[in-house]
């Protein structure tokens, strides 16, 4: 429990930074989570409802010292696709299913823990994690720009959300769409001007006084409402077998995105405070903490960034911000539930939508452009996936162009004839360098990528090339095997192949720079059996040597 460990060696000096953390993260998660927790489709009070198991979980599982836990704007937005359909017919079970996805989402993250999948965060390649963000992102506006202009959005995909809106703008409500609007250009002016001032919590009290004052509700304008003077109670969801089969891949993919958003964020900050975290023991207590939430009658949660770096902003330096915050929820639930009850909807809608935005990383995709084309098709893939498809399908495609990108390299990596450069000592890639030469009647080739079966037939072409393109007769063909840490069945047969073909050339075929344990599994395969000791050579300069000393 590394959290405890954190709260019991607790110093004093650290309590002032973390109570004023505390308690200006409790100014922005109030709306927040108000506005996740109707972006999920529950009670928006089940947004506050959600904050409070996991942040005491979190302060005592969690490694991270600065991670704020809790209602995320991709988690939310995950749990609405995935009952949603489930619960067209049956609304009085909404919180149930909401409630029995929290537990299902904690038993994979931790079963994830029992199995030391931690590192499955790696597949997650940065230009699909961009991508996949813009694609949550503009989702997350799709579903809510109906509420700011009090519109009823029938459609479920992003395009035809943006078309059925534009199609009725002008049935929009005039004074939700001026109240909408109005929040919308206050937090965007304002937000960039004052940065760890709580502006989208002066944005909802704001409209939360001018519909008192106006009598906006009285008008048609949508607000929260009466809320229960109550805080979560301990449930068991109801389960039934088509529930629990239908929920169990959205659970799957809540996790994997959950546990990026918790590692990644948890990642960043640790680096710029010099502190690790154990990434694995991430996915432990993302786990507890959305299962103690679904028994709490919560939905599914996982880190939020945003949150983070307004705590990091002001001086947070423990788990105990959150506890700060925690109890802050807590007395406003408790006193001052007619405040929250006039919050809005068409605020809270705004509030998602100016988030929404700040997922949208528009500096990262020319970034990408720039850098190479490839990732940032990547990355505008992923996104176009999200949209088209569905959020889960979106995770899918996701991890799968992850995975077909590591491939890629390693089934094309690069390669190297290695040569001499005048006044340059060592051997070095002549491609690099002009003037470059191989020693004459020897080829120096390196691959650098492990040998497996989905580079094999690769590497051995490009071996037989680099031969070929010698001007001079080939002799030997020494090949460096210094990033050929691992190897597979099928690269050792294919190595065997390629030193019968060279043998039939009469060329010598060497290897040097071979690891042990590589060493030892071609000892295992049988590749040494056909292949003297002396042709396997510890460095480049002794095979080198080992070559002119062949006429000897």
């Amino acid at each position: 429990m590394p959290g405890l460990r954190k709260l019991l060696s607790y110093r004093r000096e650290w309590l002032r930074g973390d109570i004023l953390a505390g308690l200006t993260v409790a100014a922005y998660l109030i709306p927040q989570c108000m506005a996740y927790g109707e972006l999920a489709g529950v009670e928006p009070v089940a947004g506050l409802w959600a904050i409070l198991p996991p942040m005491i979980i979190y302060a005592i599982f969690g490694s991270s010292t600065q991670l704020s836990i809790g209602p995320e704007s991709s988690t939310a937005v995950m749990t609405a696709v995935a009952i949603a359909p489930l619960a067209a017919t049956r609304s009085d079970t909404y919180v149930s299913l909401a409630a029995l996805l929290a537990i299902l989402v904690g038993l994979v993250c931790i079963a994830g823990y029992l199995a030391r999948l931690g590192f499955l965060d790696d597949l997650l390649s940065k230009p699909v994690l961009i991508g996949y963000m813009a694609g949550i992102a503009l989702i997350m506006i799709g579903g809510q720009i109906g509420k700011i202009a009090k519109i009823e959005i029938e459609a479920d995909a992003f395009f035809g959300q943006i078309s059925e809106f534009v199609s009725k703008l002008q049935l929009s409500h005039t004074p939700t769409l001026i109240l909408g609007i109005g929040v919308l250009i206050f937090l965007f002016t304002l937000q960039r001007r004052f940065v760890t001032a709580p502006i989208p919590l002066i944005a909802v009290l704001l409209s939360t006084a001018v519909v008192a004052i106006f009598n906006l509700d009285n008008l048609g304008v949508a607000v929260v409402g009466t809320i229960p003077a109550s805080l979560p109670q301990f449930a068991i969801p109801q389960i039934s077998v088509p529930d629990l089969t239908s929920l169990v891949a959205a659970a799957v993919g809540i996790s994997i995105v959950g546990y990026s958003d918790n590692v990644l964020t948890a990642r960043a900050f640790a680096s710029r405070h010099n502190y690790k975290i154990d990434a694995n023991q991430e996915l432990l207590a993302l786990g507890l903490a959305n299962f103690g939430n679904g028994l709490m009658q919560g939905f599914p949660i996982s880190g939020s960034g945003s949150r983070t770096v307004i705590g990091d902003s002001v001086g947070s330096k423990s788990q105990l911000f959150s506890l700060v915050a925690m109890v802050a929820v807590i007395v406003v639930l408790l006193f001052l539930r007619p405040v929250l009850a006039l919050f809005p909807q068409a605020a809270l809608g705004a509030i998602v939508i100016y988030a929404a935005t700040k997922l949208i990383e528009i500096a990262e995709f020319i970034r990408l452009y720039r850098f190479r084309r490839s990732e940032f098709f990547l990355a505008a893939v992923t996104t176009f996936a999200v949209l088209a498809t569905d959020i889960l399908v979106g995770v899918g495609i996701a991890v799968s162009l992850s995975v077909i990108e590591l491939f890629s390299r390693v089934a094309r990596p690069h390669d190297a004839v290695l040569g001499t450069v005048p006044n340059l000592a060592g051997l070095h890639d002549i491609e690099d360098w002009e003037g470059a030469t191989t020693i004459p009647g020897l080829v120096i080739y390196r691959y650098d990528a492990p040998l497996c079966f989905a580079n094999a037939e690769n590497f051995k072409q490009r071996s037989l090339l680099a031969i070929e393109t010698e001007t001079t007769p080939v002799e030997w063909f020494v090949l460096n095997m210094e990033a050929n840490v691992e190897i597979d069945i099928t690269a050792i047969d294919m190595l065997s192949e390629l030193r019968t073909e060279l043998a039939a050339q009469n060329i010598t075929f060497a290897m040097a720079r071979v690891k042990q344990d590589l060493y030892l599994n071609l000892e295992r395969a049988g590749f040494l059996k056909n292949m003297t000791a002396e042709h396997i050579y510890p460095t480049l300069p002794t095979a080198i040597a080992a070559f002119e000393q062949r006429k000897l």
